[in-house]
């Protein structure tokens, strides 16, 4: 009897869904970060051309002060 009622608790316990939800909402979040880092490193270098290029034209456009 008491093999019986070992099993059905254990088959109990381990039947509970509850955190199902939150393991495939994890792993959701990990297979996007996975992809928002391969697109980073893929789009390394046009990034950094794009950002070095605003840097340039923003720098370029600033007024200097008139010297006193």
């Amino acid at each position: 009897m008491k093999i019986k009622e070992f099993m059905t608790k254990l088959m109990v316990r381990f039947s509970n869904r509850k955190g199902q939800g939150m393991v495939e909402y994890g792993l959701i979040v990990g297979i996007i970060a996975v992809i928002i880092i391969g697109v980073f490193v893929l789009l390394d270098e046009p990034l950094k051309n794009l950002f070095e290029t605003i840097g340039d034209i923003i720098t370029d456009n600033t007024p200097t002060p008139p010297a006193s």
